[in-house]
């Protein structure tokens, strides 16, 4: 063999060598890179299985780090919406103690007000423009709570310190001195109390739904016509919040006068059928009555007791 040829198969096995010395750390980093993608891939359905949470077609979904982070926000929405479910719907109960509070103004049903009694010689006639009558058990609301005639026919026990009561109907106001939470009472009603040289005594007093077989009866102001009229609505178990007229296909609220009249301005209704609610809204509706000034007409309606 020449040196040459021998020269030459040396060069070849030094190119070789020197190619597999190159090739060796490309191969290598390429299984590194093989694998830490193979557990990229694999990663998450590991720690998946470990939450234990069955997708619906029964294996086991998701991983465990975002599981937890879903399951935080969810939780507090879960708690809420049982808390609301659980409870009665606050929008309903705001509804229903809103309507009976605006109804019922200052005088409300189930609250126990505190204030003083004194008498005067009443025989059941006042600001809210009733006739004297045989009831001499009645009485004469401060002007806070008499509220512009809203007090007007509403029933009040009074208690006084002793464990006397008397029950009175409001039919009148009292102005001046008289403090918000008192009533003067007839002279019968407080010797129910105490005796009368007591002059004035601490009372404390609520709102009552008397038994009666008496209806309600309805009288048009003197000087009511077809045009103007006021409405006035007597005997009534439960304050008075609201008299409407028939107008059109619907109802129109009148305005109440301070001395106890609903006021049709322009005739509206006058002569047509009335309807009338009390505080804790209930609705009775009169019929079609005549415009008879100063007559008190009998209607076969009474409020429900409460």
């Amino acid at each position: 063999m020449s040196k040459r040829w021998l020269f030459l198969s040396a060069a070849a096995v030094l190119i070789v060598v020197s190619l597999a010395l190159v090739l060796l750390p490309g191969d290598k980093s390429g299984e590194e890179v093989t694998a830490a993608a193979g557990r990229a891939v694999s990663e998450p359905t590991v720690t998946g299985s470990a939450t234990n949470s069955p997708s619906a077609s029964g294996t086991s979904t998701a991983s465990a780090r975002p599981t937890d982070a879903s399951k935080k926000p969810s939780t507090t929405p879960t708690s809420h919406a049982t808390a609301t479910s659980a409870a009665p719907s606050p929008t309903k109960a705001r509804q229903q103690v809103s309507s009976t509070a605006s109804l019922a103004g200052r005088i409300r049903p189930g609250v126990t007000y505190r204030g003083v009694a004194t008498f005067y010689d009443a025989d059941g006639s006042g600001a809210c423009l009733y006739d004297p009558s045989s009831d001499v058990l009645t009485g004469a609301m401060n002007t806070a709570d008499y509220e512009s005639s809203k007090a007007c026919g509403a029933y009040v026990l009074v208690h006084a310190a002793n464990g006397a009561t008397v029950t009175v109907r409001i039919t009148n106001e009292c102005p001046g001195d008289c403090a918000p939470g008192q009533i003067d009472l007839s002279a019968q009603a407080f010797a129910k109390l105490a005796s009368p040289s007591a002059g004035r005594i601490p009372i404390t007093w609520n709102l009552v739904s008397p038994s009666t077989s008496d209806t309600i009866s309805i009288r048009y102001k003197t000087g009511s016509t077809r045009y103007w009229c006021g409405i006035q609505a007597i005997g009534h178990r439960n304050p008075l919040a609201r008299l409407e007229v028939r107008s059109g296909g619907g109802w129109r609220q009148l305005a109440r006068a301070d001395y106890n009249y609903f006021l049709s301005e322009d005739g509206t209704g006058c002569g047509g059928e009335i309807r009338l609610t009390d505080i804790y809204g209930e609705q009775l509706t009169v019929g079609a009555l005549a415009v008879r000034p100063n007559v008190t007409q009998s209607t076969r309606v009474q409020f429900a007791r409460h």
